[in-house]
């Protein structure tokens, strides 16, 4: 069997609207919305109309079905234009396989379309102030009375927890099972108890993240998302698309920066002669473009692997842990070839750095991700947990 690395010709012409898009339509208006601290919903509801946000959806509840490297096309170039917009792909991927796969056909029928469309806006809610990377560790708790289930608990670091319109919420439904009895449930944000606070974030400004906080809300059993106590299992799996979406959100960023600065370099002189003229320069960029490179063919090799049913834990950890990091690194060089105007706010770099940092820590910190790898490399038997 022959390897093959090309993209197919439906792939190829979403890539090209795709870029078309980010650069006239969401690249001049990127640092707008974290000025204002405020989330361009027209956008995200146009992201809807262009199929992005119900890629991972299937056509009958209103999505396209696509594939999994189709979805990395879209995270790739979105990311070059509005690196917050990203999470129209990366979230939605993710909520979107939960649902699919897991879900009652009322509650698919009820969100998916409004989640592929762009209408609404659901967020997922694991992580807790005592439990990040230790997701079975979490706290809250869900009471199972009648034909409701009472949650209380409070969620953290939540994107979109500020404008999200319901959260896939995971809760203990049996404290004595540990990962074996977390439960997953859709939880509309307007339901008396719950409460969204918002955070003053480095970066992800227009992300809206916050805290959820839950106080006896009462949610109809029929929002239990598959069987109860089996929530924990169904999520950790869609973490694999996720962390490979999110290395080429921000390859996608830094490519951009990268473009912009070769341009840059190549106009403005110093001593007589172009900055790209000096090796100083040049390599730098060279080296940022081949790590870069490196992530990206990672990553759609990840997203392949997913499309035919193989294992890629290993390859999502390794995206997810260099990706950002690559990223970040990519963007700073960046930032210092242009100089102290791009010190400035009048300039993308500084928000891209702010931005793709943040996700240095989200859906698993770099030691998390190379637990992961150790795991798969050398074995179960061996992980320190």
């Amino acid at each position: 069997m022959l390897l093959n690395f090309t993209f197919s010709e439906e792939q190829e012409y979403f890539r090209d609207m795709l870029r078309e898009f980010s650069q006239s339509e969401l690249l001049p208006h990127y640092t707008t919305w974290d000025r204002e601290n405020t989330h361009p919903r027209h956008l995200w509801k146009k992201l809807g109309e262009l199929g992005v946000n119900g890629l991972r959806i299937p056509e009958e509840f209103g999505g396209s079905g696509a594939e999994c490297v189709t979805a990395g096309v879209a995270a790739e170039e979105i990311g070059r234009g509005d690196f917050n917009l990203t999470y129209a792909v990366m979230l939605n991927a993710l909520i979107s396989e939960i649902l699919t796969n897991h879900a009652t056909d009322q509650l698919k029928k009820t969100w998916l379309p409004e989640i592929a469309n762009g209408n609404k806006i659901m967020g997922i809610a694991i992580t807790e102030p005592a439990a990040g990377t230790d997701a079975a560790g979490i706290r809250s708790m869900a009471v199972h009375k009648g034909d409701k289930f009472i949650l209380n608990g409070e969620k953290s670091g939540i994107s979109v927890a500020t404008i999200g319109d319901a959260f896939i919420v995971f809760a203990k439904t049996d404290p004595n099972l540990g990962s074996k009895g977390i439960s997953a449930f859709v939880v509309p944000a307007d339901l008396p108890g719950v409460e969204c606070k918002g955070y003053e974030d480095m970066g992800n400004v227009p992300i809206g993240r916050g805290s959820i906080y839950l106080t006896d809300v009462e949610v109809p059993e029929e929002n239990l998302i598959g069987l109860e106590n089996n929530g924990f299992f169904q999520v950790m799996n869609g973490f694999d698309l996720s962390r490979l979406l999110i290395g080429l959100q921000c390859a996608g960023a830094a490519f951009q920066s990268l473009d912009e600065t070769i341009e840059h370099v190549k106009t403005r002189h110093a001593f007589g002669k172009p900055l790209a003229k000096n090796q100083g320069v040049s390599f730098p960029i060279v080296t940022h473009y081949t790590q870069l490179e490196l992530i990206k063919w990672q990553a759609y090799r990840g997203l392949w692997l997913r499309d035919n049913g193989k294992k890629h834990s290993k390859e999502a950890s390794s995206v997810k842990w260099l990706g950002p990091k690559y990223a970040q690194e990519a963007i700073h060089e960046c930032m210092l070839l242009n100089g102290h105007y791009a010190y400035t706010k009048e300039m993308p770099l500084e928000q891209r750095l702010r931005d793709v940092i943040g996700l240095e820590i989200g859906d698993g910190t770099a030691q998390a991700n190379q637990m992961v790898i150790a795991r798969e490399l050398i074995g179960k038997e061996y992980r320190p947990y």
